[in-house]
């Protein structure tokens, strides 16, 4: 199955994520019970992508998440302790083991500027975008070529009260492409220069990186090494200890809660028989 395919089946909640297997907990996050356990255990990344409203003709309707779910989600973290210190590699959990958390977002969409930024200040939480280099105040390209939705992209200004706020940013490339589909050369640029141009742009290093759809192999990774950054993050499930390679550090996806097609019926013939 095409690496696009499983990504979709995963954000449409079809699908367990690599990294799951034996872990007893939902393939991804909705609220912080069922996870309560596992996040004891090392520093939860949570991953978004989209917030707010869908708009009409979204396929993965799954990268949406509604603010008052978002909401809902940072007031129950503030609740049990949570904290999001600076991110990068947790090189320590000592003093407050369990209680330190990573917000991420994928591709640095406005609707998370307009949806998120006030939620974040008043539960006392900072996050980090990753942002698409040569599409700030754009839109996403990458994701239309395969008929998705228009969707606008963080500009300038919006990039820079993100950064006011106490947040930070981190590459997610030029363009948004699979990395191990590209000849070196042109993955290196993508890493390389979405970097420089990140630093020229909001006047501050840029230390972390995020693989698009999560694509990535020992070459790409040493790219990535190579360019300067501090960290790199996957799409593999898990959180994350001292022991955690940098450069592939986990996260879980945060999403609303659905059914597959095979649990609703599933669901409906039980309910038939009874």
């Amino acid at each position: 199955m095409a690496l696009a395919t499983v990504e979709a089946n995963v954000l449409n909640g079809e699908a367990n994520p690599p990294g799951r297997a034996n872990s007893g907990v939902p393939p991804y996050f909705t609220s912080l019970k069922p996870f309560a356990g596992l996040f004891a255990t090392g520093m939860p990344s949570l991953m978004y992508h989209k917030l707010g409203p869908r708009p009409r003709g979204v396929r993965l309707k799954g990268l949406y998440l509604s603010r008052s779910l978002f909401d809902r989600q940072l007031s129950e973290l503030r609740a049990a302790g949570f904290a999001t210190p600076a991110y990068g590699r947790p090189t320590s959990l000592e003093g407050n083991p369990g209680r330190s958390i990573a917000l991420t977002f994928d591709d640095g969409f406005a609707n998370v500027f307009e949806h998120g930024l006030e939620p974040l200040a008043r539960h006392g939480f900072r996050a980090v975008e990753f942002l698409v280099a040569n599409l700030i105040g754009g839109c996403n390209e990458w994701e239309m070529q395969e008929g998705e939705a228009r969707q606008s992209m963080m500009d300038e200004t919006q990039v820079k009260e993100w950064l006011a706020a106490g947040n930070e940013i981190g590459s997610h490339t030029l363009t948004h492409p699979f990395l191990t589909r590209l000849s070196l050369k042109a993955a290196k640029e993508e890493i390389t220069a979405s970097k420089k141009k990140l630093e020229d742009r909001f006047g501050r290093p840029v230390r972390h990186f995020c693989y698009p759809y999560g694509d990535w192999n020992p070459a790409v990774r040493d790219q990535v090494i190579a360019a300067g950054y501090e960290t790199a993050c996957t799409t593999d499930f898990g959180v994350n200890t001292g022991a955690t390679p940098p450069f592939e550090l986990k996260r879980i996806l945060a999403r609303y809660q659905s059914i597959s097609f095979k649990a609703l019926k599933e669901r409906l013939t039980r309910a038939r028989f009874r």
